[in-house]
Order: C-alpha cells, then structure tokens, then sequence
C-alpha cells in the first residue's frame, strides 16, 4: 500500500540534520503525525538508509548537512537513484534557493526556521500529488 495525505503512517520521511536540537524536535512530531522517521546526522548515513531502506518516500534535509557530499548531492543522488522519493529541502542561505527550485517539488525549500507544522503540511501536499499524480 502506498502512503498517501489520509495515511501519514504508511509513509516514511528521512529526516537528515547534524543539529540534534533540530533534528529530534521535528522527528518526535512527524511521528506523533503517524509518520514513520529514520534520522540521519550526515549525507553519509543518509545515503546509507537510502541504499538499504526500500521504505523511505521522503527525504527532508537540511541544506547545510555534513559529510562527504552535500544536501544537493545528496537530492541529486535520491533523484537519479530513488526516483519516487519527495525532496524537501530546508535552510536559510539565499543562495540555496535556486539550486534547491531544481531538487524539490513544489517550491525550492522550506526557510529555517519553521514550524513543525508547516513542514508535515508539506509533506503531507506532496504525497497528495505522489498518490494523484503518479500510477500505482
């Protein structure tokens, strides 16, 4: 079964920071919100999950993630590698803008910061175009 908007908790969001007092936070909600959550600290435990974890449908990074490639590399890995992942990419600088517009559906990122809130609406709108948009 696939996730979608009406059942968060078939979906599996991979949540990528090294600042574990932003990555717990967000992780702790989107799993009251009946998601499934995988942390990463690094785009190399990220890419890790990635390679062994058929189950994941959205990676949410932020930009600034340590480790042997970026966050772009890392969507960019996602998207030529996983292509039915989500990405969601969250930071400040200006500069990520652009680059991110190019790795995200629907928009280029979400600013820091945000509200929990906002990014499981997200979240939840882009599955809502995965169960519509794409065939089973």
């Amino acid at each position: 079964m696939k996730p979608d908007a009406k059942n968060p908790s078939l979906a599996t969001v991979l949540i990528v920071d090294d600042a574990v007092l932003v990555r717990m936070p967000i992780a702790t909600y989107l799993r009251d919100c009946g998601y499934r959550v995988i942390e990463a600290a690094s785009s190399d435990e990220a890419l890790l999950v990635l390679q062994h974890h058929s189950s994941v449908d959205v990676l949410f990074s932020d930009v600034d993630v340590p480790g042997a490639i970026d966050a772009f590399g890392l969507s960019q890995w996602a998207r030529k590698n996983r292509p039915e992942i989500k990405v969601v990419l969250a930071g400040s600088p200006k500069t990520a803008a652009k680059a991110a517009g190019k790795l995200c559906e629907e928009g280029p990122h979400l600013a820091k910061p945000y509200e929990p809130d906002a990014v499981e609406d997200y979240i939840r709108r882009l599955l809502a175009l995965q169960s519509v948009g794409e065939p089973s």
